[in-house]
């Protein structure tokens, strides 16, 4: 895969993601893509330029992206890159 900023460590789901991503029908690959591709989603101003530091700095990446149903999904990655989380924003 190209255009990859950082690698995800492992790749997680909550319960509520997948039961999201299910009910939509889509799959979480092409977020992913997206995410590790620098492509922050659905972030205002701010969160996009705190995610260009953290990608510089090591810190915690957040992006944020709405399925075909609506339905909002966060994608984060830890500080230290061990973990990429799909996640509701409520779970979090």
């Amino acid at each position: 895969m190209s255009g990859i900023k950082f690698e995800p460590g492992q790749i997680v789901a909550t319960p509520g993601a997948l039961e999201a991503f299910r009910a939509s029908g889509e799959e979480p690959l092409p977020f992913l893509q997206r995410h590790l591709a620098g492509d922050w989603g659905d972030v205002d101003a701010d969160d996009r330029r705190e995610n260009e530091l953290s990608l510089q700095n090591g810190w915690r990446l957040l992006s944020a992206y709405t399925l075909s149903n609506g339905t909002k999904i966060w994608v984060i990655s830890e500080a230290d890159r061990s973990a990429t989380t799909f996640l509701l924003p409520e779970e979090y």
